[in-house]
């Protein structure tokens, strides 16, 4: 369990304090709108009303004492970017912040945040992988052009093992688990035939990917 410090309470800011709360962590919520507050106290240990811009409001939080710092605001870059370097300012241990485009991601890392996220971009990216073809269900980014997808199994893999497949030398792609009627087995043995039912969660290289999902 972690305490959290999040600032923001939009849509993504709301988002991610349900999820946070899901996860056990303590957290404590800010914005300047009260109506955004009162929206997450279900989720949230504690809320309060205030101006993140402000540096004499954050150091009343004792930024030192929480795990983390979240800068989820969206539609004031201006207050993101004093928020961010007045957090690191006052010795937060790690912040990461929401960014809505690049040169937005670029000036937040020079001025205090640890990491960046770019939920426009990330959701862009995931639909063009997701919906371009008829057999891939999910999608995720490791960088460097590897991802983890989860995958429908191709025609030719039916009836076959994962031995027999050998995708590990043939292709460098690893099998990490199988998905079916909503149950996920992560204890791949290489003697398990592949069928047409299931789905596959497979580690590799996203040009890898291409050769086998196209279509």
């Amino acid at each position: 369990m972690k305490t959290i410090l999040l600032i923001g309470l939009g849509r993504f800011g709301r988002h991610a304090a349900m999820r946070l709360h899901a996860l056990g962590h303590q957290i404590m919520a800010v914005d300047k709108s009260e109506d955004r507050v009162q929206a997450v106290l279900p989720y949230v240990t504690n809320a309060l009303v205030g101006d993140s811009t402000r540096r004499d409001f954050l150091e009343s939080l004792g930024i030192r004492d929480f795990d983390l710092c979240i800068v989820a605001i969206g539609d004031d870059f201006q207050s993101s970017l004093e928020t961010t370097a007045f957090l690191k300012e006052l010795g937060a241990k790690r912040v990461v912040a929401r960014a809505s485009r690049d040169v937005h991601a670029k000036f937040l890392l020079r001025n205090g945040a640890d990491d960046v996220v770019y939920p426009e971009k990330q959701m862009a990216e995931w639909t063009a992988m997701r919906y371009s073809s008829e057999h891939l269900f999910d999608y995720f980014s490791m960088g460097d052009g590897y991802a983890v997808m989860e995958i429908g199994v191709p025609a030719e893999w039916v009836g076959k093992s994962i031995r027999e497949l050998d995708l590990r030398r043939k292709a460098g792609m690893n099998i990490l688990g199988a998905k079916q009627n909503g149950h996920i087995n992560m204890k791949i043995q290489p003697d398990m035939v592949l069928s047409d039912k299931e789905t596959l969660l497979v580690l590799g290289q996203e040009d890898d990917f291409q050769k086998i999902i196209r279509g």
